[in-house]
């Protein structure tokens, strides 16, 4: 089931209402019950694989809990094969034939693709599990001995399709809790559902289709649109992912469970690793904590050892993302994007001169890592994301500087022409294409107020009528302009 469709709206007001009427004794059981629905609408019989995890998971936890020297590890590493194994071959077996079948001439021979579908969130269950497991053995969670409590950390309904990716020392003591009615809380989770849903279905799903017409035949543009296309997928990444994660977010708000913030305002940082602690916070922080630093972190003995660590978990990340070697080549550049900002950072920590001249220093300080170049450096790694094969990202970053002068002229002179409408509008009309870059400002400009304390400010200030009227407004713009 989509956040997106009136099927998931029933289902919330029906789930979130059916909640507080329930004993608190039942309302795990009912939540589960509707977890499960809510998981089924996709493919129900998938329902057994996460249920084959869950059970795993949970004896994996107690006997961890329970055991001592080897047998904990042991019971660890199964564990983590049991779910990486049902990560791998849903998303990652075709993808592996599709490389294999490059090594075998004879057609015949070639091996055959599965015909199946990746199941719903799989990637997002999949990490919060092994999470538990890992917590578990590193003794900083207990070991959840409700089958039907640690089944809902791992299908709780709000976050199974798109995270954030909890961690069980945050939810699973919630499911316990009793949870009253508020106001002011319910009314806050639906402003934040609200806003995601103004991100989700006006801005990115808008800005979907101008993308996909550049995307999806890269090789007939140069130039202009491709950069313009480039910057729209940005926006359109961000609203579709945080759209969908402020939705869960608010979802959750309504019931009483409080899930982590997964992103904060990421476009407006001014260093690469200032973007990777404000874009999916929780997925960064997985790997951190249970990658990165285990590997060694930055507390190696040699500098190359870090640069490993570095690039092993964007190059992993970006596999996580998905089953393409674009992806793989965008965790790449984040990797290296990161190892340059090291090398320039301890280059002007090392440089007396550089040191010594204030001026210099604050200008390669203060401007050098700057937003501008930061947003920039992100949207070039965000071509290979979107692109279909490396080919076609090649042609976009090796064409984004092309016949600019050209492109300037035409939407100077050419009024009707469908060459200006393939160019500036990406094959929509002038009136969508206005209304998507006014809702990027508008959205940036709340984004700008809120970093400032302004708008929650400014509202708190205002009479009832006047902030019900702003809701009001928000939803009519939602169900208008969607």
């Amino acid at each position: 089931m989509l956040f997106n469709s009136f099927d998931f709206l029933v289902f919330f007001v029906a789930v979130s209402s059916l909640y507080f009427l329930m004993p608190h004794g039942f309302r795990w059981l009912f939540l589960l019950l509707a977890s499960c629905y809510f998981y089924m609408a996709f493919v129900p019989i998938y329902i057994l694989i996460l249920g084959f995890t869950i059970v795993i998971d949970y004896v994996a936890g107690i006997v961890i809990e329970q055991s001592k020297g080897k047998n904990r590890k042991r019971w660890l590493v199964l564990s983590l094969v049991s779910n990486i194994a049902v990560l791998a071959f849903f998303k990652y077996y075709n993808f592996f034939i599709d490389n294999l079948n490059l090594f075998i001439d004879v057609p015949e021979k070639k091996l055959h693709y599965l015909g199946i579908l990746l199941p719903i969130g799989l990637s997002f269950h999949t990490f919060q599990a092994m999470s538990y497991t890992i917590e578990v053995y590193r003794k900083n969670q207990k070991a959840e001995r409700h089958f039907g409590i640690y089944a809902l950390y791992v299908m709780f309904y709000p976050q199974l399709v798109a995270g954030p990716i909890e961690r069980p020392q945050n939810m699973l003591w919630q499911f316990r809790e009793p949870h009253r009615l508020v106001y002011g809380r319910v009314v806050a989770g639906l402003k934040l559902m609200a806003w995601g849903f103004f991100k989700k279905i006006v801005i990115a799903d808008r800005l979907a289709p101008m993308v996909d017409f550049v995307y999806d035949n890269p090789t007939n543009f140069e130039g202009l649109p491709l950069v313009i296309a480039t910057v729209f997928f940005a926006f359109q990444i961000f609203c579709d992912f945080s759209g969908y994660c402020d939705i869960a977010l608010g979802a959750a708000q309504v019931m009483g469970f409080r899930l982590m913030q997964n992103f904060e305002r990421p476009y407006s940082a001014v260093s690469i690793s200032a973007f990777w602690s404000r874009w999916h916070i929780s997925l960064s922080s997985w790997f951190r904590d249970y990658l990165y630093i285990p590997l060694g972190g930055n507390r190696v003995s040699m500098q190359w050892l870090w640069y490993r660590n570095l690039m092993l978990v964007f190059i992993i990340s970006g596999l996580w993302h998905g089953a393409n070697w674009t992806f793989v080549v965008w965790g790449m550049l984040h990797g290296l994007y990161l190892i340059a900002e090291i090398v320039k950072r301890n280059f002007l920590k090392n440089n007396a001169f550089i040191q010594q001249s204030k001026p210099l220093k604050s200008i390669l300080y203060h401007f050098l890592p700057n937003r501008l170049l930061t947003f920039g450096l992100v949207c070039v790694a965000w071509v290979f994301f979107r692109a279909n094969t490396l080919g076609d990202a090649q042609h976009i970053v090796t064409h984004f500087l092309s016949h600019w002068s050209k492109d300037i002229q035409q939407i100077l002179t050419d009024e009707t022409g469908i060459k200006r409408i393939n160019l500036l509008y990406l094959g929509t009309d002038k009136v969508n294409f206005l209304m998507a870059c006014g809702f990027i400002v508008l959205m940036e400009t709340v984004h700008y107020l809120q970093k400032k304390g302004i708008l929650h400010k400014v509202l708190t200030q205002k009479p009832t009528w006047i902030r019900w009227s702003l809701y009001v407004g928000l939803v009519l713009m939602i169900l208008w302009f969607a």
